[in-house]
């Protein structure tokens, strides 16, 4: 039996990566010990974490003047830590701008409310958040502590497919990113951030992890209130050993990132994430009982929200994908409808078989 979960997150692994973790569980490589047993400052797992950090960083060419952290809490957590280690950097109140592209930006614009003052520079509610606000439509402030994105939209599904330059306008205000459900997708260019983070479940392992990717002269600026396990200052200093990590979430993305270099990198995944965009998009604007209603040029390549014009068979049209092994397609029950999610780990086979389903059911219900 094939099984294709469609999951937002907690999401898909590859299924080479859950055979090693299986055959390691009892005995990590003549230790003894499964990682889960493990000290997070014996030899044994600063070994997993330091080559977890350098496949990370070779992956995403992540520059020397950069740290990567791993820490705990989810892009959740980030809402507010990310303010709590940055708006430090200007005389308080600070301000932070954000641009509100649909559920999850609007998640970290109510957290940052409690640390500081927020501009809402741009905001896609208005198009029931189908589209990214046109670039010359957002109204920076002139001394912002950083501009704010979510580069992927889970829920709405709405990607950047181009990197926001906001230099000119706020005077070098550093972009920060939540990229948790596109991250090591798509190639990226980290030097034009300040920040990136993300939640590890949809790309890179299982709940619980998160990665900061933070530029050098971000560090060191927390608020006297940013409790000591999320100041980003001593994380790097500790190498993320400053409190336990996530030690089996952190085995568990070292091990996606091997798989990841074994299959041609995150270059290799762009191609074949395109493919699979490709594939689901196509047949869905072909459709007249389906439709995606998000802007072409928005598109996600990971998230593909798709909703039934007649919604009486919602139903149905789940009742027959669990049937076939396609599993958790129902959409977020903040926008309804259906979703797709289509990570890295799912291939190309599960979007064909979707792609079918889609088909039989119309030729059906149409």
């Amino acid at each position: 039996m094939t099984v294709y979960n469609f999951s937002a997150g907690p999401a898909v692994l590859p299924k080479e990566v859950l055979r090693q973790a299986a055959a390691e569980m009892l005995d990590w490589h003549g230790s003894g010990m499964s990682v889960m047993e493990m000290s997070h400052r014996g030899k044994e797992f600063i070994s997993i974490y330091e080559a977890a950090e350098r496949d990370l960083r070779e992956l995403l060419a992540v520059p020397d003047n950069y740290r990567i952290l791993f820490m705990q809490g989810g892009a959740l957590a980030e809402n507010a830590i990310v303010p709590l280690n940055l708006v430090g950097r200007k005389a308080q109140p600070a301000t932070v701008d954000f641009i509100d592209t649909g559920s999850w930006s609007a998640k970290s614009i109510k957290e940052a409310q409690k640390y500081c003052k927020v501009n809402v520079a741009a905001s896609a509610a208005s198009n029931r958040y189908s589209a990214i606000p046109a670039r010359d439509s957002w109204q920076l402030s002139k001394d912002a502590a950083y501009v704010h994105i979510c580069s992927n939209e889970t829920i709405d599904g709405i990607e950047y497919h181009y990197v926001p330059d906001v230099d000119a306008d706020t005077g070098g205000a550093p972009l920060v990113a939540d990229m948790s459900s596109h991250i090591l997708s798509r190639a990226v260019d980290v030097s034009k951030y300040g920040v990136i983070y993300g939640g590890a479940q949809k790309n890179i392992g299982p709940a619980g992890l998160t990665i900061v990717i933070v530029r050098d002269d971000l560090i060191g600026h927390a608020l006297p209130a940013c409790p000591s396990a999320f100041d980003w200052k001593l994380v790097a200093e500790n190498n993320s050993m400053y409190n336990t990590p996530p030690t089996y979430g952190i085995y568990i993305a070292g091990l996606v990132f091997q798989w990841l270099k074994r299959n041609g990198g995150v270059a290799a995944m762009e191609l074949a994430n395109i493919a699979k965009a490709d594939l689901l998009y196509d047949c869905l604007d072909g459709s007249r009982l389906f439709e995606n209603r998000i802007a072409p040029e928005c598109r996600s390549r990971m998230n593909v929200p798709f909703f039934l014009r007649d919604e009486s068979l919602n139903d149905a049209f789940l009742a027959g994908a669990k049937e076939r092994d396609l599993l958790q397609l129902k959409g977020h029950k903040s926008v309804g409808g259906m979703r797709a999610s289509i990570y890295n780990a799912m291939p190309i086979e599960g979007v064909r078989a979707l792609v079918d389903y889609l088909k039989e059911f119309e030729r059906q219900h149409g």
